[in-house]
């Protein structure tokens, strides 16, 4: 449930409210609001609390919450959550783009792809140092060494750097160079991943699982935000389907569904979503104009040498023609998009 207090509710009330909760055994989670304060609530509901709750002071309603991600959802926090990620902020009017290769290979690659995505107006660095593959014989990742390079590239460079954690024992190592975590939709519903990463100060980007609905996603957006992370940003990577024709199939349809169940950002991923790079381009003015805060574009220098996902891969070429390209979309649905800048 949720507790609106009073438009002229003082900290005071809302802290002696606050108090009460804690003091019957519920879980608070506040929201401030432009206008108000909105006390999320988690625990047994008895009548009995209800009726003492509704009585104290500066207490304007109690709103029962019918979805079961009660801390995700727009009854919960109604206005737009946006979330900093190093200088960067995500939600808000501007389109927020994360570039760079599948995984790190060398010194050489990260550093080249990071300097031409930031000329191309790109505000995040993407880059894996872990790689969960569906072949145990496929490339994994440089692991700490990758990190040490995506750091090196943000401290070149200026540009933030978000990457994946697979397991919970990674998770202050992961921290200790990046500025955002990932988790990836193999581990969407890896739940002791989701509770350790919701203890972390970083911002967190949640990519939706192979199969998953869109109130599983935002379930396992619950457990990151339950545990106490509330800057979380979706991420729409494609689902698996009958069609082959692409690697997956981006579901568009999921980014206006999640602005309206919930309050968190949504960026959408054209390059896992197809598999092909052909496709990425259209697929990522497609998910501008149906409203999302971002994209997550792979771009390699070389695809055909790539060690992981170079089919699907932009050029940085390609890369600096779509940037120009989202650059129209997001001014035709009323949003911004980054100048191209010069390294």
């Amino acid at each position: 449930m949720i507790i609106v207090m009073e438009r002229n509710a003082s900290p005071k009330l809302v802290d002696s409210v606050t108090a009460r909760l804690e003091q019957l055994g519920f879980k608070v989670h506040l929201s401030v609001g432009v206008e108000r304060t909105i006390i999320g609530v988690i625990g047994e509901k008895r009548p009995e609390y209800m009726e003492q709750l509704a009585a104290m002071a500066g207490v304007e309603s109690i709103v029962p919450i019918l979805r079961p991600f009660k801390l995700a959802s727009r009854e919960f926090h109604p206005e737009p959550t946006k979330v900093q990620v190093g200088n960067v902020t995500i939600g808000g009017e501007e389109i927020v783009v994360m570039a760079g290769p599948c995984a790190v290979e060398s010194e050489e690659q990260i550093l080249t792809i990071a300097r031409k995505i930031k000329a191309a107006g790109a505000q995040i660095l993407r880059g894996g140092a872990f790689k969960p593959r569906t072949s145990p014989y496929s490339f994994q990742g440089l692991e700490e060494e990758g990190l040490k390079l995506l750091a090196l590239a943000r401290e070149e460079t200026g540009l933030p750097v978000v990457t994946e954690v697979v397991n919970p024992r990674d998770i202050e190592l992961v921290e200790k160079y990046a500025d955002m975590l990932q988790v990836g939709a193999r581990n969407m519903q890896n739940f002791t991943l989701l509770r350790e990463i919701g203890q972390s100060k970083k911002p967190v980007l949640l990519k939706r699982g192979l199969a998953a609905t869109v109130e599983e996603w935002l379930m396992a957006a619950e457990y990151i935000i339950s545990g106490g992370n509330s800057n979380v940003v979706l991420c729409e990577r494609g689902i698996r389907t009958y069609e082959t024709g692409t690697r997956n199939t981006l579901d568009l349809s999921a980014v206006p569904a999640v602005k309206h169940y919930s309050h968190l950002p949504i960026i959408a991923d054209p390059s896992h979503g197809t598999g092909r790079w052909r496709y990425v381009k259209p697929m990522a003015k497609a998910a501008i104009a149906a409203g999302a805060d971002g994209l997550m574009i792979e771009v390699h220098c070389r695809p055909e040498e790539a060690l992981s996902d170079g089919a699907q891969s932009l050029t940085p070429d390609n890369f600096r023609q779509l940037m120009a390209e989202i650059k129209a979309v997001a001014e035709a649905v009323g949003r911004k998009s980054t100048e191209p800048v010069v390294v």
